[in-house]
């Protein structure tokens, strides 16, 4: 499938309502499958690493119907898996395999979790390292997947854990906080920086005792084992603000435009996507600010501006990890260079995503360069041309943008992918072109 929008003759204007955000749709399924009872969360996402998630449970025996939106999960506690020895496939997903190992070393489940060819180029071996300093056995293949798990006699509970991982990763912190909620005692998990708070909200709102420890170290969760069986959800999902950044990005771009996503997650952790625009010149505002499963949501309201280059590095490398690629379109139609440091980890996603918004962006025809860890793009050199989504969705919806402010034509080939994650990507944008 080729994807390309034509250049836009007048301002982005209106409102979209993103679906429920997929990292929270992850933890949902997954949460409520160990839950007592039966969970109802609206506002779930139907896409490809949604899928991997229900699909994975299903292997393992949990019980679950989407349907209209509506997720419901019959819970099985935190017993084993109903089917032992079972192989759950985890598609491309990195968030079901990281957050199902510590769910399998949470309940002393067999299994065995793979995934696609790209997934099994994922490392594990940061999850599996410290699973095993807590006694749970997994084998894997160096470090990559598949992941064989073995069964735990459910009278040995799991050591705590009391260490530091080696990078600021949500997926690998919330992994070793469900082994912990099995542990013989307290664990504290300390990051070298900050990381998404998700897991640790949704779990607090289910009853499970997990808080930050700042006196443990700056960046530090305390986990102390359950007490009580976890509640079952009742929720709507927060917007998911990695779609509407797509949206954002395309407002962004266009002069005059102004846009506003409805009911989208504005967890200070996932953020900095407004942070950076705001930055660079666009009128960034939150309204109707609530809470939901414990994640704050709010209306996000865009306003187009003469855009700058900026540095970006930090903490906000990881309250933007998932957006460069939108971010690096702006930055492609903004005046002088941006520059990103400190973001290696992007190197590890779908593709090695630095490698591939240089490329991509270079057939564009915009100047931009690798470094180590991030990347440098010098504004107002995009030409247009043909780009190719290399197997990576988010790669797919942001270079396609481009052709909405591009001298010249943008084609994406291969964009099929963008299905993954924003399925109704290409009619949100012609909406707000209309």
């Amino acid at each position: 499938m080729d994807l390309s929008f034509d250049r836009a003759s007048k301002p982005l204007c209106g409102e979209f309502s993103p679906a429920g955000d997929k990292s929270l749709a992850h933890r949902a399924a997954l949460f409520a499958a160990l839950a007592e009872g039966e969970s109802e969360i609206s506002s779930f996402p139907d896409s490809g690493v949604t899928r991997a998630m229900l699909g994975a449970l299903g292997a393992l025996g949990v019980e679950s119907s989407l349907d209209g939106g509506v997720l419901r999960v019959k819970g099985t506690g935190t017993r084993r898996f109903p089917r032992e020895g079972a192989v759950a496939q985890c598609g491309n997903s990195g968030t079901t395999m990281r957050l199902l190992a510590g769910a399998l070393a949470m309940t002393g489940s067999a299994a065995r979790l793979d995934g696609s060819a790209g997934l099994r180029r994922r490392p594990m071996s940061r999850i599996l390292e410290p699973l095993a300093q807590m006694g749970a056995e997994a084998s894997s293949a160096g470090g990559f997947a598949p992941l064989d798990f073995k069964a735990r006699d459910a009278s040995k509970p799991l050591a705590p854990f009391d260490g530091s991982i080696p990078v600021a990763s949500a997926q690998v912190k919330s992994c070793l906080i469900l082994a912990a909620l099995a542990a013989s005692g307290e664990s504290v998990i300390r990051e070298p920086g900050p990381s998404r708070d998700h897991t640790e909200r949704m779990l607090s709102a289910m009853g499970a005792d997990v808080a930050a420890a700042p006196d443990a170290a700056p960046c530090a969760v305390r986990v102390k084992p359950l007490s009580r069986p976890l509640e079952p959800l009742h929720c709507r999902l927060a917007g998911d603000i990695s779609s509407a950044a797509f949206i954002l990005a395309a407002a962004a771009i266009v002069p005059g435009s102004r846009v506003t996503i409805r009911n989208c997650g504005i967890n200070p952790g996932r953020t900095g996507i407004l942070d950076c625009l705001s930055a660079m010149g666009a009128d960034v505002s939150i309204s109707g600010r609530t809470v939901s499963a414990g994640e704050p949501v709010g209306d996000i309201t865009l306003r187009s501006g003469a855009l700058k280059g900026m540095e970006i590095g930090g903490d906000l490398v990881v309250r933007t990890i998932d957006e460069f690629p939108a971010l690096a379109v702006a930055a492609a139609f903004a005046e002088g260079e941006t520059a990103v440091r400190g973001a290696e980890e992007l190197r590890y996603k779908e593709t090695d995503r630095i490698a591939a918004i240089v490329r991509s962006l270079r057939a564009l025809g915009a100047e931009a360069e690798e470094t180590p860890d991030g990347f440098r793009i010098s504004g107002g050199t995009l030409k247009g041309g043909t780009a190719d989504a290399g197997g990576d969705h988010r790669l797919a919806m942001s270079m396609s943008l481009a052709g909405l402010r591009s001298p010249e034509r943008v084609t994406v080939r291969n964009a099929e992918i963008l299905s993954e994650s924003f399925p109704g990507f290409e009619s949100a944008v012609k909406s707000l072109a209309v």
